[in-house]
């Protein structure tokens, strides 16, 4: 008989601050800023995500989730609870922020190669980021972790694997003529997540809420300015310039999608409204099955922001035709 020992992440009570009297009293006005005040969230930002979630249904127990610019981090906060148990949650952002208990984070700018390649191969590891768990039995006292017995089993399950495989190839012999050909009848036969994963495709989720930073001109002495976080989450009053560099970001989101996301998995992302935002929506029809736009209750109605809902991931998508103009 074995007993699990399991400690949930509990959510943290963030209190926000700002010297601008003005962002104060919208604050205090506001009732999702109240809200998430009351409820321990780290921002409003995460009823916008709670609301798409309960319309699309995206979260699920035990996912893999990855949240481009995660500051302050609402988005990542409501993911993890959204897929506990055993979930994992990798938030990655520019700015070197605390991030909500049971999230791992890459702190960098996530247009930088370097960066997008440090976060597939951190997602590649199946082990990492996720919640220890200890278990304890009659033959192991001092208790085991998961880790333990998934080594203890893999064993029995490579073995398993391997005459999977003999018996695919020995159906195959004498078939085919080509070896490219019995190698693609091969991976053809594997389970969609064994295929999956041969391409790098294990991330469940990808989220993007990430805003370019605005160059400061004015207001040093203010921090409601000087602060990096805010000329990221606030508009640089330049519509096209916002919506401009929105497209690049959501563009690179992508990109990163087509790269790690699994087959059926999903894709919200984050722009603002202007000329070129059908040709994006193109391209997202070209990888998943459905696409929906959206402008939650709890975005603010004088913003020009609006999100992207990719849902359930095409398999044989090809990367030419998804980003050809």
């Amino acid at each position: 008989m074995f007993l699990v020992v399991d400690d949930a992440p509990p959510f943290l009570i963030y209190a926000s601050s700002s010297s601008s009297t003005r962002w104060k009293s919208r604050q205090g006005k506001d009732f999702f800023a109240r809200e998430a005040k009351v409820q321990g969230l780290k921002s409003r930002a995460a009823f916008k995500l709670l609301e798409m979630n309960e319309k699309y249904k995206l979260f699920k127990p035990g996912q893999t989730v990855v949240d481009l610019g995660f500051a302050p981090g609402s988005w990542s906060q409501a993911a993890i609870n959204l897929t506990a148990p055993n979930g994992r949650v990798v938030g990655i952002d520019l700015i070197p922020t605390q991030p909500p208990k049971g999230v791992s984070t890459i702190q960098g700018n996530f247009l930088s190669p370097a960066i997008q390649a440090e976060v597939r191969a951190y997602v590649q590891d199946p082990d990492l980021g996720r919640p220890r768990r200890l278990v304890l039995s009659s033959e192991h006292p001092e208790g085991l972790t998961e880790k333990d017995l998934e080594e203890m089993e893999r064993a029995y399950i490579d073995i398993e694997r391997q005459t999977h495989l003999e018996g695919i190839k020995a159906e195959t012999i004498g078939q085919l003529n080509s070896e490219s050909a019995s190698a693609e009848v091969l991976e053809h036969k594997l389970p969609l997540k064994e295929r999956d994963r041969r391409h790098g495709r294990v991330v469940d989720i990808v989220l993007s809420d990430m805003s370019e930073p605005w160059d400061q001109t004015t207001g040093f002495h203010k921090r409601s300015l000087s602060d990096p976080y805010f000329r990221m989450m606030n508009t640089s009053g330049v519509p096209f310039r916002d919506h401009a560099g929105s497209m690049d970001l959501c563009m690179a989101a992508l990109t990163f999608c087509f790269d790690t996301l699994r087959t059926g998995g999903h894709f919200l992302c984050k722009f603002y409204q202007g000329a070129e935002d059908k040709a994006l929506e193109t391209k997202l029809r070209r990888l998943f099955t459905k696409v929906h736009r959206e402008k939650p209750d709890s975005s603010r109605s004088e913003s020009k922001e609006a999100y992207f809902v990719g849902l359930h991931r095409k398999e044989n998508a090809d990367r030419g035709d998804v980003f050809r103009e």
